[in-house]
């Protein structure tokens, strides 16, 4: 029975082009986990965008003298390419610009607010010295109060794990400019996150599953839970939807409360531009779907703690739990958004109250959230403000995306923090992906091409000939099994042991020779050697799609595997449009199971997957970086 699996990926800042720190947290192996449940024929849902408010957007535009908005097309633009350029699967990369996402995440707000999940409180806000507009709490650092930790952010401490508030730092500074940030006395409005703690702590507490280091984090974090701002004196964010804000534009919903918030309002969106405004349910309101968040370890509490507090305070309430007829509602409210949110009050008004339609349900909380530690850059901690950086597009404007997911999956920071170096790229590139996968393709294939020109019938198996098939055809279960468990390196690491079971099979087996003495032995070692690729042209799509989708026409084949994405442009009530990456992939043809190998299948003429490197590249990308 197929399963709705949401794969929820962490939503990149569109302040600046994303480096490759970035996608080996939130992209490569959100990517990898979607395709190969497709691949089993799971009804995936992979839903992200670019996070256009907050501090970092503001900064970015007041440097550049333009505005926020400029600021955030522009990047959507430049991050939204290189997902697409890298293959990144989403069934929505949007933004949350849109109005439908505002609509979504004022409901949330105005929901918790009416239950008394959100607090007014006057608090100590923190202030630039220099510009006077508000610092957010990552933007302040300082000595932790509780360990000492010098670089302790105004959110937490990453030393001790410690919530913390930037007033409570010793010797606070702007992480923009060094200054002593002022405070002052604000008004705010507080997500009462203690009123979900015994419920978060049990629930956390029984998550065996997740990764050892997520739940430990959580679990320390949990401890000393306390009321959490939601909102900043900003004028870029979305409007509080309460009548006494209505006409002022001094404060808004602050950035990571709406940002986990779009996890929900890109599938409701989903769901609206295929013309199937209720399709997004299956997966939020159904106790059997799944959800799986990616993201980099900074990010792990927003997803493991506060997220899953704001669903559970939101429960069945609000335009989204009430059902079918609500998400009339809501998908009707595509309109300007001054009067959208000045009409939130009315809402609940005209939910179904006679048991017409799907009944109020919460939304569901997070199944896994599958984080990753950091990537280094020869040792030096990844910084665009540093200059210690590699951006996507830079590395993919010299090199196959195949090699950049093949490095950041076998040697990336799944468990632990890892580094990147041009060598080891090149090394890695060369002696492993083209001297093992690629071999065993280009061989294979280069000789049954030219000696047969179609799959060779094959006499009777030899033993060696039925026990590598055997050992390789293992991999549907072992293989995916591993990725099942998004233990990616694992599964990758597999893949690769396997084919190079069989290259030392064609190398014990001589076909090469055999076929002077013997063709019919020879078609035999040949139709092994392929039927084994074939197979293996499965295991290696989740990670390689561009070389597999190859692999597969050279074969034979016809329609995708790994097909294409695309770009579409919607646009909103307002008149303003936006693009959005998508894809159909409906009617992939591969499947996550033994296939048949057609004997006599016309092969096309095959060429190199991979490109090996020349050792001088680590010279040239190392003066590139001033290195």
């Amino acid at each position: 029975m197929p399963e709705h699996i949401l794969v929820a990926v962490a939503w990149p800042y569109a302040n600046g082009p994303r480096h490759i720190g970035h996608v080996a947290g939130f992209g490569v192996p959100s990517d990898i986990f979607a395709r190969y449940h497709r691949l089993r024929g799971n009804h995936v849902l992979m839903v992200s965008g670019t996070d256009e408010h907050g501090t970092p957007i503001t900064l970015a535009a007041d440097k550049e003298g333009i505005t926020a908005r400029d600021i955030a097309d522009r990047y959507s633009q430049v991050i939204g390419d290189d997902l697409f350029n890298l293959g990144l699967s989403y069934d929505t990369f949007t933004r949350t610009t849109t109005e439908n996402h505002y609509a979504v995440t004022q409901d949330l707000f105005k929901t918790l607010y009416d239950k008394g999940y959100i607090l007014r409180q006057e608090t100590l806000g923190a202030f630039s010295a220099t510009t006077g507009r508000t610092l957010p709490d990552r933007y302040v650092e300082g000595t932790c109060p509780i360990c000492g930790y010098k670089d302790a952010r105004g959110d937490q401490c990453d030393n001790c794990g410690n919530q913390l508030d930037p007033v409570d730092l010793i010797d606070p500074r702007s992480k923009v400019d060094g200054s002593t940030p002022i405070f002052k006395e604000t008004e705010h409005f507080l997500l009462d996150l203690p009123a979900f703690g015994e419920r978060l702590s049990a629930w956390i507490g029984s998550q065996d599953h997740w990764r050892p280091n997520v739940r430990s984090f959580s679990l320390n974090f949990i401890k000393e839970l306390k009321p959490r701002s939601i909102t900043r004196d900003l004028d870029w964010g979305v409007p509080i939807p309460l009548p006494e804000y209505v006409d002022r534009d001094d404060k808004k919903i602050y950035v990571w409360f709406d940002a986990v918030i779009g996890y929900l309002s890109a599938s409701i969106e989903w769901a609206n531009n295929r013309g199937t405004p209720e399709a997004w349910r299956d997966w939020w309101q159904s106790p059997d779907a799944r959800h799986y968040y990616f993201m980099g370890k900074d990010n792990i509490v927003f997803h493991t703690v506060i997220w899953p507090g704001m669903l559970l305070g939101y429960g069945a309430g609000g335009v989204y739990g009430g059902g079918s007829a609500a998400a009339t509602v809501g998908a009707q409210q595509a309109e300007p958004l001054q009067i959208l949110y000045k009409t939130l009050d009315s809402l609940e008004e005209l939910l179904p109250s006679d048991g017409v339609g799907r009944p109020a349900t919460p939304l569901q909380l997070p199944y896994n959230v599958v984080s990753s530690e950091f990537l280094t850059m020869e040792g030096k901690k990844f910084s665009s403000s540093r200059g210690v950086v590699i951006y996507v597009n830079d590395v993919l404007s010299r090199y196959d995306a195949d090699s950049l997911r093949y490095f950041l999956t076998i040697a990336g920071p799944e468990n632990q923090d890892t580094d990147f170096t041009w060598a080891e790229f090149v090394r890695r590139n060369n002696d492993e992906l083209v001297a093992t996968w690629g071999n065993l393709v280009n061989r294979t294939l280069t000789n049954v091409y030219k000696n047969f020109g179609s799959i060779p019938q094959p006499a009777a198996l030899s033993e060696s000939d039925a026990a590598v098939i055997a050992q390789v055809e293992g991999g549907f279960a072992s293989i995916g099994e591993l990725l099942a468990g998004a233990r990616f390196k694992a599964a990758l690491t597999e893949a690769m042991r396997l084919a190079g079971l069989v290259n030392i099979y064609l190398s014990e087996q001589e076909p090469w020779k055999v076929i002077k003495v013997d063709r019919e032995r020879a078609a035999t070692i040949w139709y092994t050697a392929l039927r084994c690729v074939h197979s293996l042209r499965i295991y290696f799509t989740p990670f390689l799609p561009f070389s597999s989708q190859k692999l597969h026409e050279y074969l034979g084949h016809d329609g995708f595997i790994a097909g294409p994405l695309e770009f579409k442009e919607y646009t909103e009530a307002s008149g303003r449009s936006h693009r959005v990456l998508t894809g159909d992939y409906t009617g992939w043809v591969g499947r996550w199971e033994l296939s048949d190998l057609p004997v006599g299948q016309a092969l096309r003429e095959p060429k190199p997957l991979f490109k090996k490197l020349d050792e001088k590249v680590v010279e040239e990308e190392l003066a590139r970086l001033g290195a």
